[in-house]
């Protein structure tokens, strides 16, 4: 038996096969806390051309959160300099781990390779450091590889508004629906019920200072959740961005991909699946029917629509290939038996919730309910 974690901290309990993992929750901020703000993916935060979002990035952290920030020594260095030094991205969120006044590490943005920190982070040495250290870590899209990679040293993260996509949004405040499920990581609800947003955004074209203050054009949610199951279903949240789950077993984007997703496996094994509940959703590069289709048969061809209990798919973006997708995901559901819900508001749509992984959530399908069990943070 192979038993990773230490006992401090609040910790539940991942059996997978005869491996144990404990899978340790980090503590909830307070006013006043400090976050690190990385780069692991995209370098664009260090651009001249955002400067007018990180301003506003940075006074709603101030104001609306209250929390203080630093950035990671490399987190600014712009977009060239981070695509050709991946280890410094890794140092980066090595050193806020390190750091005893940082209480969460948010990531600036997605991207499309933050698999290349892999091989800089990947040892004992930095997992000792994360269950050392234990904090909340933030981001979603590309950001899916190092949720993965934590996943497999035994931290809970938090699939979760990303900071130039959400906190810096230019109109004239943060979506409510995504700020209201931010303040979870200040003060978790007990049992919390999830919610579709009655309205949901159109994705930005133009993010130039202009911009500021603009409202995006809003659209009423019609479909609400959509439901196919019986029953009441219970299981673990585990997932990501279904673009990054794809390339982490297909390899399609760089020729180095497949040489690091093989030397530093990070999607989970078949048996970590069992009576998971996935959570997935597609990227703004909005794959063609088609593509979506072989990306969930990636999915299927090493066993994951075998084990879980069920799926829960996020809105598409702009609802393109809305009808589409849900036509997919049946097909697979049909096939395998397992029930879904498809829509929520998570993912690369507009507004975002935060779905834990390694948290327990309840769909009673029934009565067309969902719930997390217990609180997303200590």
């Amino acid at each position: 038996m192979v038993i990773f974690g230490h006992l401090s901290g609040f910790c539940h309990f991942a059996k997978i096969g005869a491996i144990i993992i404990y899978m340790i929750t980090p503590a909830r901020l307070k006013p006043g806390d400090t976050i690190a703000i990385v780069s692991l993916s995209s370098g664009v935060l260090g651009e001249d051309f955002v400067k007018h979002e990180v301003k506003l990035m940075e006074e709603r952290l101030k104001n609306v959160f209250y929390l203080n920030f630093v950035y990671m020594d490399n987190a600014l260095k712009g977009e060239k300099f981070l695509l050709e030094h991946p280890e410094a991205r890794a140092e980066d969120l090595k050193q806020a781990f390190l750091d005893k006044e940082v209480k969460a590490i948010w990531n600036a943005l997605g991207g499309d390779d933050a698999f290349r920190t892999l091989p800089y982070l990947m040892n004992d040495d930095f997992r000792k450091i994360t269950q050392k250290n234990p904090k909340i870590f933030i981001g979603f899209s590309d950001t899916t590889n190092n949720h993965l990679m934590l996943h497999k040293m035994g931290l809970a993260t938090y699939y979760a508004p990303a900071l130039l996509s959400d906190i810096a949004e230019l109109g004239p405040e943060i979506f409510p629906y995504s700020k209201d499920w931010l303040m979870e990581l200040f003060n978790p609800t007990q049992n919390r019920i999830l919610q579709p947003s009655p309205v949901w955004y159109k994705s930005r074209t133009n993010f130039g200072p202009d911009q500021l203050g603009v409202a995006r054009e809003e659209q009423k949610e019609t479909h609400g959740y959509i439901f196919s199951g019986k029953g009441t279903i219970e299981g673990n949240l585990l997932g990501g961005c279904l673009d990054s789950l794809y390339e982490m077993l297909k390899f399609p984007r760089y020729d180095d991909q497949k040489d690091i997703f093989t030397k530093y496996p990070i999607f989970p094994e078949r048996a970590e699946w069992k009576n998971k509940i996935l959570f997935t959703e597609t990227s703004e590069e909005r794959p063609a029917p088609e593509k979506h289709l072989k990306m969930l048969e990636s999915l299927e061809e090493c066993g994951v629509f075998n084990e879980i209990a069920a799926l829960i798919y996020g809105k598409p973006q702009d609802e393109v290939y809305f009808d589409e997708y849900l036509e997919n995901i049946k097909h697979f559901s049909d096939k395998y038996g397992f029930p879904f819900v498809y829509n929520l508001n998570f993912g690369h749509t507009t507004p975002r919730m935060i779905l834990p992984y390694e948290q327990k959530m309840r769909i009673d399908f029934s009565n067309e309910k969902i719930s997390l069990i217990g609180e997303m943070v200590k």
